[in-house]
């Protein structure tokens, strides 16, 4: 992992320190911004953690559902399967796309840090085309795996992980638990989270 990679890490997570702490479309909600917000918490960069992988695509996505933090559901297409390894065990995560038209990727997950180091119910990589090398396959770099808006406020309608897609190692990489209280859900109608591929 280079200097520079570092450093771009370090800002992309210095400008979400920001937008969270002051902007006016923050999951904080408003008298927990500003000197009051607690902050994000990380994992120091590894570059073990980040992976060009072929994508397997499957000739003929799936329709799945998923169920969300707020007992809904929303739809996906099971899009294709990452294959790696971590700490000697072999992983699988599945791919989504919520629509077929589009070339970003959801990919989440929850691992042996969930409910510990990190948010209990997982965490999210969006893959966008920047993230597809041609040659080389896609970059799953777990360093930018996040947590959903529901671990801030549980006002927002969050899909939950397909068991698919939870692994039995750690992945000490990305964004850990939520320092703060998570706000808690009032009258208002949930606000659905945005994953990658929307």
């Amino acid at each position: 992992m280079t200097a520079n990679y570092r450093e771009q890490l370090q800002q992309h997570r210095e400008q979400k320190q920001t937008q969270f702490a002051t902007a006016d479309n923050s999951p904080i909600p408003p008298a927990d911004r500003g000197d009051a917000f607690p902050g994000l918490d990380f994992f120091d960069p590894d570059p073990d953690y980040r992976f060009v992988l072929p994508l397997q695509e499957y000739d003929d996505p799936e329709t799945i559902r998923v169920g969300t933090t707020t007992d809904g559901e929303q739809t996906y297409r099971r899009w294709g399967e990452f294959a790696f390894t971590v700490d000697g065990e072999d992983c699988r995560l599945q791919a989504y796309r919520s629509d077929p038209d589009t070339a970003r990727l959801w990919v989440p997950f929850r691992d042996e840090t969930s409910g510990t180091e990190t948010y209990g119910a997982g965490r999210y990589l969006d893959l966008e085309p920047d993230h597809h090398l041609t040659d080389d396959g896609w970059v799953l770099d777990f360093n930018l795996a996040y947590n959903p808006t529901c671990a801030y406020n549980e006002a927002y309608e969050c899909p939950l992980i397909p068991t698919e897609n939870w692994l039995d190692v750690p992945i000490e990489a990305g964004e850990k638990d939520y320092p703060g209280d998570p706000a808690s859900v009032t009258n208002s109608t949930p606000q659905r989270q945005s994953t990658g591929d929307e």
